[in-house]
C-alpha cells in the first residue's frame, strides 16, 4: 500500500464539478488578476475568520512582507520570529530591511518559547511574529501582554492555521495584522500560490490593497512604490469553494490525529499535543523521534511518504550567517529539528492507511528493540562480543 504524504488529487475530485463551475466564472468575466471572484472570497475569508478587511495576495510570504511594510517596519527595526518555523516568516523580516531576533521552541507545542520573548526585546524592536506552527495556535495571551507592555505590534503567522482556534476564538483575529498562505498542501490550499493580509484597521488594509497593486488605488494612479503580489481571480474562486469545506476538513484532520494517538500509543515516538488553550487543525501531524532517520527509511520502503518540518534551524540556515548564531543558541529548536517526523494527514486519509503507518512504526520499534536485546544478550560481561 503506498500512501501519499499529501493527496491532492483525491480532494479536486471530490469538488470538481464546484471548482470547474467557479473557474468558468472567471474565464467568462474575463477578471483573471484580482477582480469579483477575490473580492468575494475577500469578503467570505474576513468573515470566516472575524476580521473586518481582508486583503488578498499573490503568496504567504507576500503576505507578511506587504504587512511589515503597511505597518512601517524596515531599516534598524527588530522583529522576533521564532528559531522554529518555514524560512519565510524571517526571510519576510529581511526583505523590508529589518533583523530578525530568533526565540527558542516550546518543547510541549513547538511554538514560540513565550517566557524567553521579553529577554530577546530591545530599542530596537517593533514587533513579534508568533507562528501557529503545524495547525497549533501559538499561546497568544502573554505575548499580546507584552506587545502591549512594550508598545510591540503584533503580527500572526496563521499560514499553517487555517480555522485553529486560541481560547475559542479563530487565529487571525488577535494581532493589528494577521497573515495566510493558500500554498496548495494547506488546510485551505489553492490551484497555486495565494495569500491573504486580515485586519480590523482600516488603513492598514488600505495600504496593503495599494501595495500588493504597485502602489495605486486607480490604475495609472501611483501613491506609493508598491508591487506586483496581486490575487489571481482563478485563486479566489477556488478558494472560495474550498472555505464552504474547511471545517469539515479540519475536523476530519482532528479525527486522524486521534487514531493515530490511539494507535501509536506505547511506541518511544513522542506524539503531537493538543494544548489546553488550543484548537489544534493538525496542518502537519508531527511526531519525534530519536531514530527519525532510520525511522523513517523504514517508512520510505513501506511505501509511506513522510516530511521533516523542518530539518535546519533557521538561525542555522547558511543565508543567515552573518547574525553570528551557533550550533546551541536555541537548543529546543535544534532539538526538534533532528528528531521530529510529519507523518501523512489530510482530510482524505483513510483509517486503513492510517493503520498501516502505525504498523510500519511499531514494527520498525519492534525490530529495533529485537536488536538491542540481542546486541546485549550476545555480549560478555565486560562488554566484549562473545566469539
Amino acid at each position: 500500500m503506498n500512501i501519499p504524504f499529501v493527496d491532492l488529487r483525491a480532494q479536486h475530485l471530490a469538488l470538481k464539478s464546484e471548482i470547474d463551475e467557479a473557474i468558468a466564472r472567471v474565464i467568462e468575466n474575463s477578471s483573471f488578476i484580482l477582480g469579483r471572484e477575490v473580492e468575494r472570497f475577500e469578503r467570505e475569508f474576513a468573515a470566516y475568520i472575524g476580521a473586518r478587511f481582508c486583503v488578498g495576495v499573490s503568496s504567504g510570504t507576500a503576505a507578511l512582507q506587504l504587512a511589515l511594510i503597511a505597518l512601517g517596519i524596515g531599516p534598524g527595526d527588530e522583529v522576533i520570529v521564532p528559531a522554529n518555523t518555514f524560512f519565510a516568516t524571517a526571510e519576510a523580516v529581511s526583505n523590508v530591511g529589518a533583523r530578525p531576533v530568533f526565540v527558542d521552541a516550546d518543547p510541549a507545542a513547538y511554538t514560540i518559547d513565550v517566557g524567553k520573548i521579553e529577554a530577546a526585546i530591545n530599542a530596537r524592536t517593533r514587533a513579534i511574529i508568533p507562528v501557529h506552527l503545524y495547525g497549533q495556535p501559538a499561546d497568544l495571551d502573554p505575548i499580546l501582554e507584552l506587545g502591549k507592555r512594550y508598545g510591540l505590534l503584533v503580527i500572526e503567522d496563521a499560514a499553517q492555521a487555517h480555522g485553529a482556534r486560541y481560547r475559542g476564538k479563530k487565529v487571525g483575529s488577535f494581532g493589528v495584522v494577521s497573515c495566510f498562505s493558500f500554498y496548495p498542501g494547506k488546510n485551505l490550499g489553492a490551484f497555486g500560490e495565494g495569500g491573504a493580509v486580515l485586519t480590523d484597521d482600516a488603513e492598514i488594509a488600505r495600504r496593503v490593497a495599494m501595495l500588493r497593486d504597485h502602489g495605486s488605488e486607480r490604475k495609472y494612479h501611483h501613491e506609493l512604490i508598491g508591487y506586483n503580489l496581486r490575487m489571481e481571480g482563478i485563486q479566489g474562486a477556488v478558494l472560495s469553494v474550498k472555505l464552504r469545506y474547511l471545517d469539515q476538513w479540519n475536523e476530519l484532520r482532528r479525527a486522524h490525529a486521534a487514531l493515530y494517538g490511539e494507535l501509536l500509543q506505547g511506541t518511544p515516538l513522542i506524539l503531537p499535543k493538543e494544548m489546553p488553550y488550543a484548537y489544534h487543525v493538525y496542518h502537519l501531524y508531527v511526531v519525534q523521534s530519536e531514530a527519525r532517520d532510520a525511522l523513517r527509511a523504514a517508512l520510505t520502503e513501506a511505501g509511506v511518504q513522510t516530511g521533516i518540518h523542518y530539518p535546519v534551524p533557521i538561525h542555522l540556515q547558511p543565508a543567515y550567517r552573518s547574525l553570528g548564531h551557533r550550533r546551541g543558541d536555541f537548543p529546543e529548536a535544534e532539538r526538534q529539528a533532528e528528531r521530529v517526523l510529519s507523518l501523512p494527514i489530510y482530510p482524505e486519509l483513510t483509517a486503513e492507511q492510517i493503520a498501516r503507518v502505525a504498523e510500519v512504526c511499531r514494527e520498525f520499534f519492534a525490530m529495533t528493540e529485537r536488536h538491542r536485546l540481542s546486541s546485549a544478550c550476545g555480549a560478555n560481561a565486560d562488554g566484549r562480543r562473545r566469539p
